[in-house]
């Protein structure tokens, strides 16, 4: 769907690239991969030699050294194919994002050039069993040995949590500090893709979906893994401030997916509304289906809008919670109202396995949960609103 947002020549040629990706390697095998919940490593290869994992990397790494906006635009057009597909990009880029924003030169020089090229791969762990959105309720430990740490805990929800080589790690350095999000750092954990055990890392079985298909979901457990000191990112104590700094920038992409699952969504419901017959007509003509199809392109415009904003402050360096957060929240909310109407639009059919839509439909509620529920980001929009609109006095 065209946009008013005037997109530079190098946007342009990414955009373009990435779709003609997705509609030749994409589009004709991702229900059947999706259906069988397989990782598609042919597409991830032909992901590594687009560039894609070097998006943002700097070109003195070997990346291509673009900014945020164009990563968005792409997730965009992944995500119009296979949502899952940015969620492969996903955490490697915050943990690249963290690198370049918090890293030394020597843990720059260490990991960026084979991330680049998507020879080694990241996935961020974060939350736990007991510690979802409160992410101050952590137990994960790292204690000081020496010239190590020694990590032990249970992650959750570790996206790419087996196929990815490095796992940023947010753990607890001083449980005793108060208050606790000042205890806590990043660690920089290196292991064996797709071992499932290896140096004190144990990693269950994936974890079942409803969707999101085709990229693992997992649990981290640590049981004396030792990660060297030289692999903490800043100081102690700072992990925390640069989670939340990642997760501005996840929030961001989690929205650019949302706006490429609903594109697809919009698609597919406007083609089949016009393909369709009932009462001797096609429904397109139908009243009702012209209202759906209307709202669906008014609310997929505006969230195309908002993610550009969000992606475009972050990009400039500005503080973006509140962008990030109503971007995340206000795309995230359309794209399943999108999906839902496309659904409808289709009646007994988009029930149907044999149409895309069905997978898009279970892929949609997950982008409510992932990087913060709704109900989180309404909470930050009106923390960061109040701020902004203090009455003083």
């Amino acid at each position: 769907m065209p946009g008013l947002v005037t997109l530079t020549d190098e946007q342009e040629a990414v955009v373009a690239a990435v779709r003609e990706f997705v509609e030749r390697e994409v589009i004709p095998v991702a229900d059947e991969l999706e259906h069988r919940d397989e990782f598609p490593t042919k597409i991830v290869e032909g992901m590594k030699e687009l560039g894609l994992f070097g998006l943002t990397v700097p070109e003195e790494y070997g990346g291509a050294g673009l900014d945020l906006v164009t990563y968005a635009l792409a997730g965009v057009e992944l995500s119009r194919g296979w949502m899952s597909l940015s969620g492969i990009l996903n955490t490697h880029f915050m943990a690249v994002y963290l690198l370049k924003r918090h890293g030394s030169d020597e843990q720059r020089q260490r990991w960026l050039p084979r991330m680049a090229t998507g020879e080694l791969r990241a996935a961020l762990s974060m939350s736990e069993p007991g510690a979802g959105s409160d992410v101050q309720a952590i137990q994960c430990r790292a204690v000081r040995d020496g010239d190590d740490y020694v990590v032990d805990g249970t992650k959750m929800w570790v996206t790419n949590g087996l196929r990815a080589g490095l796992v940023v790690l947010l753990c607890k350095t001083d449980p005793q500090a108060d208050p606790p999000h000042k205890g806590m750092s990043l660690l920089f954990v290196e292991k064996e893709p797709e071992a499932r055990t290896f140096e004190g890392i144990t990693i269950p079985p994936n974890i079942e979906k409803m969707g999101y298909h085709g990229v693992e979901t997992t649990e981290l457990v640590f049981e004396g893994h030792r990660v060297p000191v030289a692999n903490l990112l800043g100081a102690e104590g700072d992990g925390f401030r640069q989670v939340m700094d990642g997760i501005e920038v996840g929030r961001v992409n989690v929205a650019a997916r949302a706006v490429g699952l609903a594109t697809r969504a919009f698609e597919e419901a406007i083609r089949y509304a016009q393909e369709r017959t009932a009462f001797g007509r096609p429904i397109a003509q139908h009243q009702m289906i012209q209202e759906k199809l209307a709202d669906m392109g008014t609310r997929l415009e505006a969230a195309r809008l908002m993610l550009l904003h969000a992606a475009s402050a972050k990009a400039a360096g500005a503080r973006s919670d509140l962008e990030a957060g109503m971007a995340k929240y206000f795309c995230t909310e359309a794209c399943h109202r999108i999906v839902t109407d496309a659904l409808r639009v289709h009646g007994g059919y988009g029930y149907s396995t044999e149409f895309t839509i069905e997978r898009l439909y279970r892929d949609a509620p997950f982008l409510l949960i992932g990087e913060g529920t709704s109900e989180i980001q309404k909470i930050v929009i009106a923390r960061q609103l109040l701020e902004r609109y203090k009455v003083e006095g």
